[in-house]
Protein backbone atom coordinates (compact mmCIF):
# COMPACT_ATOMS: atom_id res chain seq x y z
CA UNK A 1 0.00 0.00 0.00
CA UNK A 2 2.53 2.08 0.70
CA UNK A 3 4.44 1.44 -2.27
CA UNK A 4 1.57 2.95 -4.65
CA UNK A 5 1.23 5.74 -2.53
CA UNK A 6 4.82 6.41 -2.87
CA UNK A 7 4.72 5.90 -6.44
CA UNK A 8 1.68 7.87 -7.12
CA UNK A 9 3.21 10.75 -4.87
CA UNK A 10 6.46 10.20 -6.97
CA UNK A 11 4.70 10.58 -10.26
CA UNK A 12 2.14 12.53 -9.70
CA UNK A 13 3.36 15.84 -7.88
CA UNK A 14 7.32 14.62 -7.82
CA UNK A 15 7.62 14.53 -4.18
CA UNK A 16 11.18 14.64 -2.70
CA UNK A 17 12.40 11.02 -1.66
CA UNK A 18 8.94 9.54 -2.94
CA UNK A 19 11.04 7.97 -5.42
CA UNK A 20 13.51 5.77 -2.78
CA UNK A 21 10.22 3.41 -2.47
CA UNK A 22 11.56 2.31 -6.42
CA UNK A 23 15.02 1.02 -4.42
CA UNK A 24 14.47 -3.16 -3.47
CA UNK A 25 17.64 -2.75 -1.52
CA UNK A 26 15.60 0.34 0.35
CA UNK A 27 12.46 -1.64 0.76
CA UNK A 28 14.02 -4.67 1.88
CA UNK A 29 15.86 -2.93 4.63
CA UNK A 30 12.55 -1.08 5.58
CA UNK A 31 10.77 -4.75 5.31
CA UNK A 32 13.36 -6.43 7.78
CA UNK A 33 13.45 -3.69 10.37
CA UNK A 34 9.68 -3.08 10.32
CA UNK A 35 9.34 -7.05 10.74
CA UNK A 36 11.68 -7.31 13.54
CA UNK A 37 9.57 -4.19 15.48
CA UNK A 38 6.13 -5.85 14.69
CA UNK A 39 7.30 -9.09 15.80
CA UNK A 40 9.16 -7.96 19.24
CA UNK A 41 5.68 -6.41 19.78
CA UNK A 42 3.71 -8.76 18.82
CA UNK A 43 5.18 -11.50 20.68
CA UNK A 44 4.49 -9.20 23.70
CA UNK A 45 0.82 -9.03 23.21
CA UNK A 46 0.42 -12.65 22.21
CA UNK A 47 2.05 -13.88 24.96
CA UNK A 48 0.38 -12.51 28.10
CA UNK A 49 -3.11 -13.05 25.68
CA UNK A 50 -2.24 -17.07 25.85
CA UNK A 51 -1.12 -17.34 29.57
CA UNK A 52 -4.28 -15.08 30.34
CA UNK A 53 -6.18 -17.90 29.07
CA UNK A 54 -4.19 -20.56 30.12
CA UNK A 55 -3.22 -21.85 26.24
CA UNK A 56 0.04 -23.71 26.61
CA UNK A 57 2.05 -26.38 25.72
CA UNK A 58 2.07 -29.30 27.99
CA UNK A 59 5.34 -30.65 29.44
CA UNK A 60 7.91 -30.96 26.65
CA UNK A 61 10.17 -33.42 26.42
CA UNK A 62 10.70 -33.94 30.11
CA UNK A 63 11.79 -37.86 29.56
CA UNK A 64 14.79 -36.99 27.66
CA UNK A 65 15.68 -33.83 29.28
CA UNK A 66 19.05 -34.41 31.11
CA UNK A 67 18.94 -30.73 32.68
CA UNK A 68 15.62 -31.12 34.02
CA UNK A 69 14.38 -27.66 32.45
CA UNK A 70 10.89 -27.39 32.66
CA UNK A 71 9.08 -26.20 29.87
CA UNK A 72 5.37 -26.77 31.25
CA UNK A 73 3.00 -23.99 30.57
CA UNK A 74 4.93 -21.95 28.34
CA UNK A 75 2.54 -20.87 25.33
CA UNK A 76 2.41 -22.35 21.92
CA UNK A 77 1.45 -21.18 18.47
CA UNK A 78 3.39 -18.65 18.23
CA UNK A 79 3.38 -18.98 14.38
CA UNK A 80 0.78 -16.90 14.60
CA UNK A 81 3.29 -14.03 15.50
CA UNK A 82 5.49 -15.14 12.62
CA UNK A 83 2.96 -15.07 10.14
CA UNK A 84 1.22 -11.65 11.38
CA UNK A 85 5.17 -10.27 10.98
CA UNK A 86 6.14 -11.25 7.83
CA UNK A 87 2.11 -10.11 6.25
CA UNK A 88 2.12 -6.70 7.70
CA UNK A 89 5.16 -5.02 5.60
CA UNK A 90 4.58 -7.43 2.65
CA UNK A 91 1.15 -5.46 2.51
CA UNK A 92 2.46 -2.14 3.65
CA UNK A 93 5.50 -1.93 1.10
CA UNK A 94 5.57 -5.37 -1.46
CA UNK A 95 3.81 -4.98 -4.98
CA UNK A 96 0.76 -6.65 -4.66
CA UNK A 97 0.10 -6.87 -8.02
CA UNK A 98 3.58 -9.29 -8.38
CA UNK A 99 2.69 -12.62 -8.80
CA UNK A 100 5.46 -13.92 -6.95
CA UNK A 101 4.96 -11.94 -4.11
CA UNK A 102 1.01 -13.00 -4.77
CA UNK A 103 2.08 -16.89 -4.24
CA UNK A 104 4.33 -16.41 -1.45
CA UNK A 105 0.98 -14.54 0.38
CA UNK A 106 -0.61 -17.40 -0.79
CA UNK A 107 2.29 -20.28 0.48
CA UNK A 108 2.00 -18.21 4.22
CA UNK A 109 -1.53 -18.37 4.60
CA UNK A 110 -2.16 -22.05 3.28
CA UNK A 111 0.48 -23.67 5.29
CA UNK A 112 -0.30 -21.50 8.46
CA UNK A 113 -3.83 -22.67 8.38
CA UNK A 114 -2.53 -26.17 8.40
CA UNK A 115 -0.62 -25.58 11.01
CA UNK A 116 -2.71 -23.69 13.20
CA UNK A 117 -5.58 -26.24 12.65
CA UNK A 118 -3.27 -28.60 13.52
CA UNK A 119 -1.82 -26.90 17.20
CA UNK A 120 -5.55 -26.02 17.70
CA UNK A 121 -6.82 -29.55 18.30
CA UNK A 122 -4.14 -30.31 20.17
CA UNK A 123 -3.92 -27.24 23.12
CA UNK A 124 -7.38 -26.00 22.57
CA UNK A 125 -9.43 -29.58 22.05
CA UNK A 126 -6.64 -31.45 23.82
CA UNK A 127 -6.18 -34.34 21.35
CA UNK A 128 -2.51 -34.78 21.26
CA UNK A 129 -2.29 -36.39 17.78
CA UNK A 130 -3.83 -32.98 16.07
CA UNK A 131 -5.29 -33.61 12.60
CA UNK A 132 -4.72 -36.57 10.43
CA UNK A 133 -1.28 -37.24 8.83
CA UNK A 134 -3.33 -37.08 5.18
CA UNK A 135 -4.60 -33.48 5.96
CA UNK A 136 -1.41 -32.17 6.45
CA UNK A 137 -0.01 -33.94 3.16
CA UNK A 138 -3.12 -33.10 1.09
CA UNK A 139 -2.51 -29.45 1.84
CA UNK A 140 1.24 -29.75 0.93
CA UNK A 141 0.34 -31.37 -2.04
CA UNK A 142 -2.21 -28.60 -2.85
CA UNK A 143 -0.28 -25.65 -2.39
CA UNK A 144 2.57 -27.27 -4.51
CA UNK A 145 0.28 -27.67 -7.78
CA UNK A 146 -0.81 -24.35 -6.84
CA UNK A 147 2.92 -23.09 -7.41
CA UNK A 148 3.66 -25.24 -10.13
CA UNK A 149 0.41 -25.05 -11.88
CA UNK A 150 0.99 -20.65 -11.38
CA UNK A 151 4.56 -20.51 -12.82
CA UNK A 152 3.45 -22.65 -15.58
CA UNK A 153 0.65 -20.93 -16.90
CA UNK A 154 0.88 -16.97 -15.76
CA UNK A 155 2.28 -14.50 -18.23
CA UNK A 156 4.57 -12.58 -15.74
CA UNK A 157 6.61 -15.43 -15.52
CA UNK A 158 9.40 -15.44 -17.40
CA UNK A 159 13.32 -15.47 -17.00
CA UNK A 160 16.30 -14.94 -19.45
CA UNK A 161 19.13 -17.59 -19.45
CA UNK A 162 22.05 -15.67 -20.18
CA UNK A 163 22.48 -11.78 -19.86
CA UNK A 164 25.95 -10.31 -20.82
CA UNK A 165 27.04 -6.68 -20.09
CA UNK A 166 29.28 -4.42 -22.17
CA UNK A 167 30.81 -1.10 -22.06
CA UNK A 168 30.09 1.11 -25.01
CA UNK A 169 30.63 4.93 -25.13
CA UNK A 170 31.50 4.93 -21.67
CA UNK A 171 27.81 3.41 -20.84
CA UNK A 172 26.70 0.29 -19.74
CA UNK A 173 24.93 -2.14 -22.29
CA UNK A 174 22.87 -5.16 -20.82
CA UNK A 175 22.00 -7.80 -23.58
CA UNK A 176 19.39 -10.09 -22.31
CA UNK A 177 18.11 -13.16 -24.71
CA UNK A 178 14.60 -12.68 -24.69
CA UNK A 179 11.75 -13.62 -21.72
CA UNK A 180 10.48 -17.31 -21.82
CA UNK A 181 9.12 -19.46 -19.90
CA UNK A 182 11.56 -22.17 -19.16
CA UNK A 183 12.30 -25.48 -16.96
CA UNK A 184 15.35 -24.48 -16.52
CA UNK A 185 17.21 -24.40 -13.20
CA UNK A 186 20.47 -23.94 -11.70
CA UNK A 187 23.22 -26.68 -11.49
CA UNK A 188 25.43 -26.16 -8.10
CA UNK A 189 29.06 -25.87 -8.82
CA UNK A 190 28.98 -26.59 -13.00
CA UNK A 191 29.60 -23.09 -15.05
CA UNK A 192 27.30 -23.03 -17.99
CA UNK A 193 25.36 -25.96 -17.22
CA UNK A 194 21.64 -24.75 -16.21
CA UNK A 195 19.53 -27.94 -16.30
CA UNK A 196 16.62 -27.69 -18.78
CA UNK A 197 13.96 -30.61 -17.32
CA UNK A 198 12.87 -31.10 -20.62
CA UNK A 199 16.11 -32.54 -21.61
CA UNK A 200 15.39 -35.19 -19.13
CA UNK A 201 12.68 -36.45 -21.72
CA UNK A 202 14.55 -36.13 -24.72
CA UNK A 203 13.47 -39.58 -25.92
CA UNK A 204 9.58 -38.37 -26.31
CA UNK A 205 10.78 -35.86 -29.17
CA UNK A 206 9.65 -32.36 -29.93
CA UNK A 207 7.15 -31.18 -28.08
CA UNK A 208 6.17 -34.08 -25.96
CA UNK A 209 9.41 -33.30 -23.93
CA UNK A 210 8.54 -29.95 -23.29
CA UNK A 211 5.09 -31.10 -21.66
CA UNK A 212 6.74 -33.52 -20.04
CA UNK A 213 9.31 -30.87 -18.46
CA UNK A 214 6.63 -28.96 -17.41
CA UNK A 215 4.35 -31.74 -15.69
CA UNK A 216 7.99 -32.70 -13.67
CA UNK A 217 8.62 -28.98 -12.55
CA UNK A 218 5.16 -29.29 -10.92
CA UNK A 219 5.78 -32.60 -9.47
CA UNK A 220 9.20 -31.74 -8.22
CA UNK A 221 7.71 -28.55 -7.10
CA UNK A 222 5.04 -30.43 -4.92
CA UNK A 223 8.05 -32.94 -3.43
CA UNK A 224 9.67 -29.77 -2.25
CA UNK A 225 7.11 -27.84 -0.49
CA UNK A 226 6.63 -31.67 1.34
CA UNK A 227 9.74 -32.37 2.09
CA UNK A 228 11.16 -28.43 2.99
CA UNK A 229 8.36 -28.05 5.35
CA UNK A 230 8.43 -32.10 7.01
CA UNK A 231 11.80 -31.06 7.40
CA UNK A 232 11.34 -27.58 9.20
CA UNK A 233 9.04 -29.08 11.02
CA UNK A 234 11.52 -31.65 12.77
CA UNK A 235 14.18 -29.23 13.50
CA UNK A 236 11.87 -27.11 15.58
CA UNK A 237 12.04 -29.58 18.86
CA UNK A 238 14.60 -26.65 20.96
CA UNK A 239 14.25 -23.42 22.03
CA UNK A 240 15.29 -20.93 18.70
CA UNK A 241 16.53 -23.78 16.60
CA UNK A 242 14.28 -23.57 13.77
CA UNK A 243 13.98 -19.95 13.75
CA UNK A 244 17.41 -19.61 14.30
CA UNK A 245 18.27 -21.76 11.11
CA UNK A 246 15.09 -20.65 8.43
CA UNK A 247 16.53 -16.77 9.76
CA UNK A 248 19.97 -17.87 8.27
CA UNK A 249 18.29 -20.04 5.45
CA UNK A 250 15.94 -17.13 4.81
CA UNK A 251 19.08 -14.48 4.70
CA UNK A 252 20.78 -16.67 2.17
CA UNK A 253 17.77 -17.01 -0.36
CA UNK A 254 17.10 -13.43 -0.02
CA UNK A 255 21.02 -12.91 -1.32
CA UNK A 256 19.92 -15.11 -4.17
CA UNK A 257 16.80 -13.53 -5.26
CA UNK A 258 18.43 -9.79 -5.11
CA UNK A 259 21.27 -11.48 -7.77
CA UNK A 260 18.20 -13.50 -9.83
CA UNK A 261 16.16 -10.10 -9.99
CA UNK A 262 19.47 -7.48 -11.16
CA UNK A 263 19.86 -7.62 -14.31
CA UNK A 264 23.55 -7.20 -14.38
CA UNK A 265 24.89 -8.95 -11.33
CA UNK A 266 22.99 -11.96 -12.74
CA UNK A 267 24.99 -11.24 -15.83
CA UNK A 268 27.98 -11.31 -14.19
CA UNK A 269 27.22 -14.30 -12.26
CA UNK A 270 26.40 -15.74 -15.36
CA UNK A 271 22.56 -16.99 -13.91
CA UNK A 272 18.99 -16.86 -14.97
CA UNK A 273 17.85 -13.32 -14.65
CA UNK A 274 14.29 -13.32 -13.69
CA UNK A 275 12.35 -10.15 -13.89
CA UNK A 276 9.98 -9.50 -11.06
CA UNK A 277 11.61 -11.70 -8.41
CA UNK A 278 12.84 -8.72 -6.53
CA UNK A 279 9.32 -8.79 -4.54
CA UNK A 280 10.87 -12.06 -3.06
CA UNK A 281 13.53 -10.44 -1.79
CA UNK A 282 10.81 -8.11 -0.04
CA UNK A 283 9.16 -10.87 1.43
CA UNK A 284 12.26 -13.22 2.46
CA UNK A 285 13.92 -9.37 4.68
CA UNK A 286 10.19 -9.25 6.22
CA UNK A 287 10.76 -13.30 6.86
CA UNK A 288 14.05 -13.13 8.27
CA UNK A 289 13.21 -9.84 10.71
CA UNK A 290 10.21 -12.06 11.36
CA UNK A 291 12.44 -14.83 12.17
CA UNK A 292 15.07 -12.91 14.47
CA UNK A 293 12.34 -10.71 16.45
CA UNK A 294 10.64 -13.64 17.17
CA UNK A 295 13.93 -15.32 18.76
CA UNK A 296 13.47 -12.23 21.11
CA UNK A 297 10.84 -14.79 22.77
CA UNK A 298 12.13 -18.06 21.64
CA UNK A 299 15.78 -18.43 22.59
CA UNK A 300 16.66 -20.55 25.49
CA UNK A 301 14.57 -20.44 27.71
CA UNK A 302 11.40 -20.40 25.61
CA UNK A 303 8.97 -17.80 26.61
CA UNK A 304 6.61 -18.67 23.48
CA UNK A 305 7.08 -22.11 21.04
CA UNK A 306 6.63 -21.50 17.25
CA UNK A 307 4.03 -24.70 16.88
CA UNK A 308 2.93 -26.44 13.52
CA UNK A 309 1.97 -23.07 12.80
CA UNK A 310 5.25 -21.70 12.27
CA UNK A 311 7.49 -24.33 11.15
CA UNK A 312 4.92 -25.90 8.87
CA UNK A 313 4.70 -22.37 7.66
CA UNK A 314 8.72 -21.42 7.29
CA UNK A 315 9.39 -24.57 5.61
CA UNK A 316 6.82 -23.55 3.04
CA UNK A 317 8.18 -19.98 2.48
CA UNK A 318 11.85 -21.53 1.61
CA UNK A 319 10.88 -24.29 -0.09
CA UNK A 320 8.57 -21.98 -2.72
CA UNK A 321 10.90 -19.05 -2.91
CA UNK A 322 13.92 -21.37 -3.93
CA UNK A 323 11.24 -23.00 -6.75
CA UNK A 324 10.47 -19.28 -7.60
CA UNK A 325 14.14 -18.02 -8.71
CA UNK A 326 14.80 -21.48 -9.94
CA UNK A 327 17.52 -22.26 -7.06
CA UNK A 328 15.83 -25.57 -5.65
CA UNK A 329 18.63 -28.11 -6.41
CA UNK A 330 20.80 -25.56 -4.06
CA UNK A 331 17.91 -26.97 -0.89
CA UNK A 332 19.73 -30.19 -0.10
CA UNK A 333 22.84 -28.38 0.57
CA UNK A 334 21.28 -24.34 2.13
CA UNK A 335 18.59 -26.97 4.47
CA UNK A 336 21.52 -29.52 5.20
CA UNK A 337 20.05 -29.58 8.64
CA UNK A 338 16.63 -29.90 7.88
CA UNK A 339 17.46 -33.09 5.76
CA UNK A 340 19.43 -34.32 7.99
CA UNK A 341 16.55 -34.13 10.38
CA UNK A 342 14.42 -36.20 7.88
CA UNK A 343 16.41 -38.69 6.92
CA UNK A 344 17.99 -39.59 10.53
CA UNK A 345 14.13 -39.95 11.86
CA UNK A 346 13.07 -42.14 8.14
CA UNK A 347 16.16 -44.47 8.79
CA UNK A 348 16.09 -44.68 12.44
CA UNK A 349 12.42 -46.13 11.62
CA UNK A 350 13.25 -47.77 8.55
CA UNK A 351 15.78 -50.22 10.65
CA UNK A 352 13.99 -50.22 14.16
CA UNK A 353 11.00 -51.86 12.21
CA UNK A 354 13.52 -54.22 10.51
CA UNK A 355 14.89 -55.36 13.34
CA UNK A 356 11.65 -55.70 15.21
CA UNK A 357 10.96 -58.52 12.83
CA UNK A 358 13.94 -60.00 13.25
CA UNK A 359 12.69 -60.58 17.33
CA UNK A 360 15.62 -57.53 18.40
CA UNK A 361 15.19 -53.94 19.04
CA UNK A 362 18.44 -51.91 16.80
CA UNK A 363 18.39 -48.56 16.75
CA UNK A 364 21.03 -46.30 15.08
CA UNK A 365 20.86 -43.15 17.23
CA UNK A 366 19.89 -42.89 20.85
CA UNK A 367 16.84 -40.65 19.51
CA UNK A 368 15.56 -39.02 16.65
CA UNK A 369 15.26 -36.60 15.20
CA UNK A 370 18.94 -36.30 15.42
CA UNK A 371 18.93 -32.64 17.41
CA UNK A 372 17.90 -34.68 20.23
CA UNK A 373 20.64 -37.91 19.68
CA UNK A 374 22.93 -35.27 21.84
CA UNK A 375 21.06 -34.90 25.03
CA UNK A 376 19.82 -38.28 25.43
CA UNK A 377 22.03 -40.70 27.57
CA UNK A 378 21.96 -45.12 27.50
CA UNK A 379 20.50 -44.89 30.43
CA UNK A 380 17.47 -43.09 29.78
CA UNK A 381 17.13 -45.16 26.21
CA UNK A 382 17.12 -49.12 27.95
CA UNK A 383 14.56 -47.19 30.53
CA UNK A 384 11.91 -46.74 27.97
CA UNK A 385 13.14 -50.05 26.23
CA UNK A 386 15.86 -52.16 27.97
CA UNK A 387 15.91 -54.69 25.12
CA UNK A 388 17.71 -52.11 22.44
CA UNK A 389 20.87 -51.70 21.11
CA UNK A 390 22.11 -48.46 19.66
CA UNK A 391 25.23 -48.45 17.13
CA UNK A 392 26.09 -45.01 17.29
CA UNK A 393 26.13 -43.88 21.08
CA UNK A 394 28.41 -41.02 20.57
CA UNK A 395 31.53 -40.33 23.54
CA UNK A 396 29.08 -40.36 26.37
CA UNK A 397 28.66 -36.30 27.03
CA UNK A 398 25.31 -35.15 27.33
CA UNK A 399 25.33 -31.36 25.67
CA UNK A 400 22.76 -28.63 26.43
CA UNK A 401 20.19 -27.69 24.07
CA UNK A 402 21.59 -24.32 23.81
CA UNK A 403 25.00 -25.70 22.62
CA UNK A 404 23.42 -28.18 20.39
CA UNK A 405 21.12 -25.07 18.62
CA UNK A 406 23.91 -22.87 18.36
CA UNK A 407 26.16 -25.66 16.18
CA UNK A 408 23.26 -26.36 14.28
CA UNK A 409 22.96 -22.49 13.59
CA UNK A 410 26.96 -22.41 12.90
CA UNK A 411 26.31 -25.57 10.37
CA UNK A 412 23.47 -24.11 8.97
CA UNK A 413 26.31 -20.75 8.00
CA UNK A 414 28.22 -22.48 6.55
CA UNK A 415 25.99 -24.55 4.24
CA UNK A 416 24.36 -21.65 3.09
CA UNK A 417 27.58 -19.74 2.67
CA UNK A 418 28.54 -22.62 0.59
CA UNK A 419 25.52 -22.43 -1.31
CA UNK A 420 26.32 -19.01 -2.17
CA UNK A 421 29.71 -19.46 -3.25
CA UNK A 422 28.78 -22.34 -5.81
CA UNK A 423 27.60 -19.42 -7.82
CA UNK A 424 31.45 -18.36 -8.59
CA UNK A 425 33.17 -21.57 -8.27
CA UNK A 426 31.65 -23.21 -10.93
Amino acid sequence: MLYYLFDFLDERFDLPGAGVFTYVTFRAMVAIIFALVVSIWLGKVFIRYMKRHNISETQRDAKIDPFNVNKKGVPTMGGIVIIASILIPCLLIGKLHNVYMILMLVTTLILGGIGFADDYIKTVKKNKDGIKGWYKISGQVALGLIVGLTLRFSPQVVMNEKVVTRIEDNREIVVKTPDVKSTRTTIPFLKNNNLNYADIFDFLGEPYKYYAGWVFFVLLTVFVVAAVSNGSNLNDGMDGMAAGNSAIIGLGLGILAYLSSNAVLSGYLNIMYIPGSEEVVIFLASFVGALVGFLWYNSFPAQVFMGDTGSLTIGGIIAVSAVIIHKELLLPVMCGIFLLESVSVIGQRLFYVSGKRKGVHRRIWKRTPIHDHFRTSMEQVLRTDPTSTVIYKGKGDLLHEMKITVRFWIVTVILVAVAILTLKIR
